[in-house]
């Protein structure tokens, strides 16, 4: 699992530290003078604007690891399908071998099967009771024997010439057999090459595999730093968020602030009014008696429209 502190490290980003916010107090906003709020605004403004940009730094990670993520998984499903198409090529291929290797069996069973018909199995071969006969033969010429002793050995001559024929004629007769076993040797070849495909392709299609699987694990853990930088990205984005909520108040109370000051003129400035009309008024009724006025007197009168 991913933590935190690998994934800052990482990518060498800075953590958001808490003693660099800007706090706002009821207090604060409530009895602070209008020239403190206009500077802690700008304080809540400024932090804000930074915490912003760490957030679109932290997000724009954020969706770059996501798009990683999404690679590897691309990649990991390239393997799954290689992977998928191999192994039913190994299932075509060991249905093909074990069709083969039966057929195989079956032809080499029918081999045994004629080989006893034939009796090919019992016996000895042309060559050594051909090498029997001459050795028999040449004892008949070299020997000196009885009469009982050469009749005995002309019948054996005799009988191996006769065993030669019988089985010289079984073998010109086994032609069949001859061609059986080829065609079960051939077929048992073909299952051979079969299963020589059946094991390069379980080969690739386990290499695949085993591809798929740190596909996946790689992708697992890009999700994890996604999953960490999204926090990040969340912590940095409520910050800003909540400086830029402080800084709205701080700018509300502040027209408020205005307002008061506006109205506080407003009503001087009203009273002011009302203390020259009332002088004013004083002033006429000074002209109307026959009282002579003075430059600034008459400036009064015209001023409040009494003259």
């Amino acid at each position: 699992m991913v933590t935190t502190e690998e994934v800052l490290d990482e990518f060498d980003i800075d953590p958001l530290k808490e003693e660099n916010n800007v706090n706002l107090t009821d207090d604060q906003l409530e009895n602070d003078s209008k020239g403190q709020l206009i500077k802690l605004a700008g304080q809540l403004r400024d932090r804000r604007n930074e915490l912003n940009q760490m957030a679109s730094e932290r997000a724009s990670k954020r969706d770059d690891l996501n798009a990683e993520t999404r690679e590897k998984v691309d990649e990991a499903q390239e393997h799954r399908e290689q992977r998928d198409d191999l192994n039913e090529q190994v299932q075509e291929h060991k249905e093909s071998r074990n069709e083969l290797n039966a057929k195989a069996n079956e032809l080499f069973d029918e081999v045994e099967e004629l080989k006893q018909d034939l009796e090919l199995g019992d016996g000895k071969d042309l060559e050594e009771l051909e090498e029997e006969i001459e050795q028999l033969e040449f004892r008949q010429q070299t020997e000196v024997l009885s009469a009982e002793d050469e009749r005995e050995l002309i019948e054996k001559i005799e009988d191996k010439r006769e065993e030669y024929q019988q089985r010289k004629e079984k073998l010109d007769d086994a032609s069949e057999l001859e061609e059986l076993v080829e065609e079960a040797e051939e077929v048992r070849s073909e299952a051979s090459q079969h299963h020589q495909e059946v094991t390069e392709l379980a080969d690739k299609a386990q290499e695949h595999h085993n591809q798929m699987i740190e596909a996946y694990r790689e992708a697992d853990e890009i999700r994890d730093k996604a999953d960490e930088m999204h926090e990040l990205f969340v912590e940095a984005q409520e910050a800003a968020d909540r400086h830029h909520e402080d800084f709205v108040r701080v700018q509300k109370r502040l027209r408020e602030l205005d307002k008061e000051e506006e109205e506080e003129q407003e009503d001087e400035r009203e009273a002011e009014r009302e203390a020259a009309k009332e002088e004013a008024e004083e002033i006429y009724q000074k002209f109307k008696e026959g009282e002579t006025l003075d430059t600034e007197d008459l400036m009064k009168l015209q001023k409040t429209g009494l003259l």
